[in-house]
């Protein structure tokens, strides 16, 4: 791919600013202020879009650090593109209630569908997080992002196995992960509702074991009393109070024949037995009836106060069957209660027991879980294995950058797992964090120059913002002669006169465009 042109309709300072490229090098040259950050974000701007923040965040992003001095509603501007030998106009309009974009092909006149992706078919997959890391080195951010390392994961894994970049390593961890804790909240989810169901056939249990104990109890009242009522005897008095009751009115307390017998008695005493003697004995006889009376009225208040079972003794024995045949009644129909409750206690353990194994629902979630972290580790074991592979030769193309722009002091870069990295100088392996600050810009041009090579099949422009302030001379030539070797197309954007001085010396040809001063 390469930037042909680049027309600033209404974006920071500038109001239809023309820049137009070519291959090779190219100086974008200007002192402070002069609008070189500014066509920088532009070209990021075009490529990816410039997105307005949120709330307190809006006040210093992007979008508003470069909204139009002027006519700030009028925020838009154009890019040339050339790509697989034809060219195409990229025309967006930056402002948040106009926002657009679109895509035309020149050669045909074809408008692109940016909605279908055709914008990232045009860009050959470029990212922003990859061109941040690798083909834009803005100022004072040299050194990669930590999502280099991600990208480069991911390459590795799709690369050495399915031969292309569509597979996102880290989501796929992510989706991993996220089912296995799926599985962990069903396998949760299900014990507590195991948890729930036992503690109510427990209660249930409980209640039933009660109402055996009290069925059970009243079982053996019922027992006693029955046999109790079976082995009864009638006495032989009560037989003849009952003839007497029967003779005498149920209401009555002294039969009136009683009375006419004691008159007669008196009388029949009083006539033959000689006088005086006939009073004595009238007078005992009399006395004696009166006592009987007295103790019969007596009898009968007594048994109007009379205890249950003098009552029950006074009952026919046809009544007697009565109350008898009611208890074997309740005994049969309490013994039938009570083999039901047993049935359901028995049935209430069983289920009991069986909450004690292990469902079908708990075996799948276990074997869910244990088939993600089986994938999760199988995964990483692959990514561990393809990233060696990817960093041996991350390492072999950094080696020959590093090797190439310092002129062969340092003769490997080693790049660590994490993006640690270390230089080798004599033999002897150096830390990254020990070299002089210049050498570490210089790592990390080497580090994003080799992740540009590997991750793009498409080569990109190289796009440098003062990237140069710390490099000797020596060693400024030296990555200036390595650009013009290795890439078509170099846009610098810098303050200073050093390197068009040093491309002067070596003969590099290049273009050089003035931004002016701001």
């Amino acid at each position: 791919m390469k930037i042909c042109e680049l027309l600033l309709k209404n974006f920071g300072k500038f109001t239809n600013k023309r820049i137009s490229f070519a291959e090779g090098i190219h100086i974008l040259y200007g002192e402070n202020e002069s609008g070189k950050s500014t066509v920088h974000t532009f070209i990021r701007g075009m490529l990816f879009g410039i997105e307005r923040g949120r709330g307190r965040a809006a006040a210093g992003d992007t979008f508003s650090q470069y909204e139009p001095w002027e006519n700030p509603n009028y925020y838009s501007g154009t890019m040339q593109l050339e790509s697989g030998g034809k060219h195409f106009i990229i025309d967006r309009n930056f402002d948040k209630y106009s926002k657009s974009v679109s895509v035309v092909c020149q050669e045909d006149g074809e408008e692109l569908s940016v909605k279908d992706g055709d914008l990232d078919m045009l860009l050959d997959g470029l990212m922003p997080s990859s061109y941040d890391n690798t083909i834009s080195i803005a100022q004072l951010k040299e050194r990669p992002g930590v999502s280099l390392a991600v990208e480069l994961k991911n390459y590795a894994a799709n690369y050495y196995v399915a031969g292309d970049s569509d597979l996102d390593l880290e989501r796929a961890f992510a989706k991993l992960e996220e089912r296995k804790k799926e599985a962990d909240r069903e396998s949760r989810e299900a014990l507590r509702k195991k948890q729930e169901e036992r503690e109510r056939l427990e209660q249930e249990i409980s209640y039933v074991w009660r109402d055996i104990h009290r069925l059970s109890q009243e079982q053996e009242r019922l027992g006693e009393e029955i046999a109790c009522r079976k082995e009864r005897r009638e006495p032989e008095d009560l037989e003849v109070r009952r003839v007497i009751d029967e003779i005498r009115p149920p209401k009555w307390r002294i039969h009136p024949v009683e009375i006419l017998v004691f008159a007669a008695a008196l009388v029949i005493s009083f006539i033959l037995i000689p006088k005086p003697f006939s009073y004595f004995v009238t007078i005992v006889l009399f006395l004696c009836c009166l006592i009987y009376v007295w103790n019969r009225l007596k009898v009968g208040k007594q048994e109007e106060k009379t205890e249950p079972e003098k009552i029950l003794e006074e009952i026919t024995p046809e009544e007697e069957k009565i109350p008898l045949m009611r208890l074997i009644w309740e005994q049969e129909r309490g013994a039938e209660e009570l083999r039901e409750k047993q049935v359901r206690y028995s049935n209430l353990q069983e289920q009991l027991e069986e909450l004690d194994e292990v469902t079908e629902e708990q075996k799948k979630c276990d074997r869910q879980k244990m088939a993600a972290q089986f994938a999760v580790q199988r995964l990483k074991e692959l990514s561990d294995e393809l990233g060696k592979k990817l960093r041996k030769e991350l390492n072999t193309r950094a080696s020959e950058i590093i090797s190439a722009v310092t002129g062969g002091k340092y003769t490997r870069l080693i790049i660590d797992e994490g993006l640690e990295m270390s230089l080798l100088c004599g033999g002897k392996r150096i830390s990254a964090g020990q070299v002089s600050r210049g050498t570490i810009h210089q790592v990390y041009f080497a580090l994003r120059m080799a992740a540009e090579d590997i991750l793009h099949r498409e080569e990109y422009p190289v796009i440098l913002d003062d990237t140069f302030v710390c490099y000797d001379d020596m060693r400024l030539e030296r990555t200036l002669q390595w650009l013009y070797e290795n890439k078509k197309q170099v846009l610098i954007f810098t303050c200073q006169k050093r390197e068009e001085e040093a491309l002067e010396r070596l003969g590099i040809p290049y273009m050089k465009h003035e931004l002016g001063t701001g």
